[in-house]
């Protein structure tokens, strides 16, 4: 049995559901690979490339900013599940101008995102936006200092289904970044200079991958249940609504990239962290010889 190290760099459905079904259905036995899952959150970039990684977008920032030479083999979804949650007042977001938003830093993908959507609606994030820059977690300290009104607004990621949560507390969902900035942030990515693309190992957690892709299309109802592990706060009827709105209608059933989308993104990228795209599309994703990704439903 081959053996390989996986990590995730961040929390939630977003970046660990695809992973967790593969374990919990026993798709990498199946494919002769062993996986030891690891929470990279806090590593740095030389522990992290000695393995492979969930995390698309920060190997795409790590790659543009540091030239670590990054490739994506496999990509889960092109829409980032973060959303803007904000107490009563703004009703958009331009009307989180001098409002207080907590955030992650602009050099994390989360953090670079959120500051590309921003100045879509005219909003410089470090003039008109008092920001509150915190690490990425569970999000719940946020949750607690909207409640208490210290602030405004979060960026939240999918530790929790926002749409819920702003029912429950009369609160806002301003908007989702997959609606604002496509980019595939999640799926399998490797460097080369330590973990060969092609090595069988990385193959099998490929193709494991990909049928926990098919799975989330076919198996609803086990998918829900799955999700559930993740949502403990919710109720099924909000979890399968969370289900059908972000997850099933846009995460892609074979792992392929959108070259299209990605390159748009990558310069949407480069022009926020201010350094050359210094890597095409089909450089970085190498995904089944560039086709393109297929949603289950239109998007």
């Amino acid at each position: 049995m081959y053996t390989i190290d996986l990590a995730y760099v961040g929390r939630g459905l977003h970046e660990e559901l695809v992973a967790y079904i593969a374990d919990q259905e026993g798709y990498y036995a199946d494919e002769g690979v062993h996986v030891a899952l690891h929470d990279g959150c806090s590593w740095g970039d030389e522990r992290l490339r000695r393995g492979a990684t969930i995390g698309l977008g920060r190997a795409l920032l790590s790659r543009l900013a540091d030239g670590i030479p990054w490739v994506a083999l496999h990509v889960n979804t092109h829409r980032p599940l973060f959303w803007f949650l904000a107490r009563p007042g703004p009703t958009s977001l331009a009307d989180l101008a001098g409002r207080r938003l907590a955030v992650h830093a602009p050099h994390t993908a989360p953090g670079c995102f959120a500051r590309i959507v921003l100045r879509q609606v005219g909003l410089d994030p470090d003039r008109d936006i008092h920001t509150i820059v915190r690490p990425p977690g569970d999000y719940g300290m946020d949750l607690r200092r909207l409640y208490e009104g210290s602030i405004d607004a979060a960026l939240v990621g999918s530790t929790m289904a926002p749409e819920a949560m702003a029912a429950e507390h009369g609160w806002q969902v301003l908007a989702w970044v997959g609606d604002h900035f496509r980019i595939p942030t999640v799926g399998v990515a490797v460097d080369p200079t330590y973990v060969r693309p092609d090595d069988p190992a990385v193959q099998a957690v490929v193709r494991a991958h990909r049928r926990a892709l098919q799975m989330i299309h076919n198996e609803p109802d086990t998918t829900v249940r799955y999700i559930r592990t993740f949502l403990g706060r919710h109720t099924a009827d909000e979890v399968r609504a969370h289900y059908e709105t972000f997850i099933a209608p846009y995460f892609v059933t074979d792992g392929q990239a959108d070259l299209g989308v990605c390159a748009t993104a990558i310069s949407a990228v480069a022009a926020e962290l201010a350094v050359p795209a210094t890597v095409t599309a089909a450089e970085f994703y190498r995904t089944a010889a560039g086709s393109p990704a297929t949603p289950a439903s239109p998007a």
